[in-house]
């Protein structure tokens, strides 16, 4: 090996010959229109204003030749200069808050489970279940009967080819995703997972059943998005078996799961639910049993605030460009309308106490209209895209109109001790509900005022 390494350095290197489209970049010219192009694909993901890496390796590639250190100091394109911005130091404080949420699915006391139950096979169910699957779980998947598990797997199957790229490994994922109408699996599941309706009743009812099936040693998991643990558990024989693992959607792209503990969890149980969390590379964040728990809490002012700006005759797409604008990577009218319109109604009023809804909320929900699931809410949904009319004129300061809600309830989170400190809310609120990464969260944003 040494002395091939020496024969490779010392030998004289083949002329490169460049192919006629590569060979163009080489002309200054061509140069600026690639350049100019890159950053109008760039401009479509990332503002400069809120992201300049992307932008200053353009620039290195047009002005340097690509070479990182050829810039001067004080130029934008330079290390010094990036490393300088807000941007940089909240980004690596983004992903120190990361590597903490791995940690703590990181348990050596943690039995590992290979066998999970998911009983509901709507969207959030279904997509739970491909994604257990997809990670290397053996997955059996309940609903009423086959008719409602047909569209899972098919949004399973999609899942499989566009992740896996390789048809044995698709093949054998599907292999993994077993339909299960009559809930046979609920007896071999290492992990069982609710994802009916939000309806504390039904789900009293089922884990009754569930438990009566379930083996002993089995993690009974709801994926409630705002019923408090404790009015579930009061159905089982033991309610030190529950916990919440709230996942959010779409699961195949939102990382987070709320790992939530109730009044009566057995600690045990919520870290071994945390260490199943991580072994199907998500992102744990325990949380305490309170309405909403973290995520849904801090979201729910903001979106509500935001709808409540429709009714005073503010634009929808003014409203989101605001947000946009701010550095959230959907504005709250789009969000509302792909969590469900209905969903947000109830959630709202439950979570904000306020009296009344927001008035076009209340219209759309009572006219059917409940967003990108039925093809119409604050927008008209088409191939699952909003339909936006051009953004009207944003009007001043409403950015931090719709933000400060959402800080101020971060705060009230931390101060009812829903996470354990201030870097799990900035987590839960950069990977849960979408908070500019690059602000740092919004406790970080609220006390240093960063902008990018």
């Amino acid at each position: 090996m040494d002395n091939t390494a020496r024969g490779v350095l010392l030998a004289q290197p083949a002329p490169r010959t460049l192919p006629f489209p590569l060979s163009l970049t080489l002309s200054a010219l061509a140069r600026r229109y690639i350049a100019a192009n890159a950053r109008t694909r760039v401009a479509k993901r990332a503002r400069r204003e809120h992201y300049p890496a992307p932008y200053a390796i353009i620039d290195l590639w047009e002005r340097f030749d690509g070479d990182a250190l050829a810039p001067p100091a004080g130029d934008a394109a330079s290390l010094g200069a990036l490393l300088a911005t807000p941007t940089a130091a909240n980004l690596i404080r983004v992903f120190h808050l990361q590597e903490r949420l791995k940690t703590l699915g990181k348990r050596p006391d943690a039995s590992a489970a290979s066998r999970v139950h998911v009983v509901g096979a709507g969207t959030m169910g279904g997509d739970i279940a491909a994604w257990c699957a997809l990670r290397g779980m053996t997955v059996s998947l309940q609903d009423q009967d086959a008719a409602r598990l047909g569209p899972a797997m098919k949004r399973a199957a999609k899942l499989f080819v566009e992740r896996l790229r390789d048809p044995r490994r698709t093949r054998d994922a599907l292999d993994r995703l077993i339909p299960d109408a009559a809930g046979d699996g609920i007896a071999h599941a290492d992990v069982i997972i609710e994802a009916i309706f939000e309806n504390v009743d039904a789900k009293r009812e089922l884990f009754a059943r569930v438990e009566a099936h379930a083996r002993p040693e089995a993690i009974l998991a709801t994926n409630t998005s705002s019923i408090p643990l404790e009015d579930i558990a009061g159905a089982l024989r033991d309610p030190a078996r529950l916990i919440g693992l709230h996942f959010f959607n779409p699961v195949a792209r939102m990382m987070l799961v709320e790992v939530v503990a109730g009044r009566d969890s057995d600690p045990a149980i919520v870290t071994r639910g945390a260490a199943f969390v991580r072994a199907i590379d998500k992102l744990p964040l325990p949380v305490k049993s309170a309405p909403g728990f973290l995520v849904n809490r801090v979201l729910a002012p903001y979106l509500m605030t935001a709808m409540r700006c429709v009714d005073e005759g503010i634009a929808p797409e003014a409203i989101d460009e605001a947000a946009v604008a701010f550095g959230m990577p959907v504005g709250p009218i789009e969000l509302a309308d792909s969590v469900g319109l209905d969903i947000c109604l109830a959630a709202g009023s439950m979570l904000t106490g306020e009296a009344a809804a927001p008035r076009t909320l209340a219209g759309h929900v009572d006219a059917g209209e409940l967003g990108k699931k039925t093809g119409k809410g604050y927008y008209t949904w088409v191939n699952g895209r909003a339909q936006k009319a051009a953004a009207a004129a944003v009007p001043p300061d409403l950015a931090r109109r719709l933000v400060d809600p959402l800080i101020a309830e971060a705060k009230s989170a931390l101060a009812d001790g829903i996470v354990a400190d201030a870097d799990l809310v900035d987590a839960g609120a950069i990977f849960g509900a979408g908070f500019a990464p690059f602000r740092g969260g919004p406790l970080q944003y609220a006390r240093t005022g960063a902008s990018g």
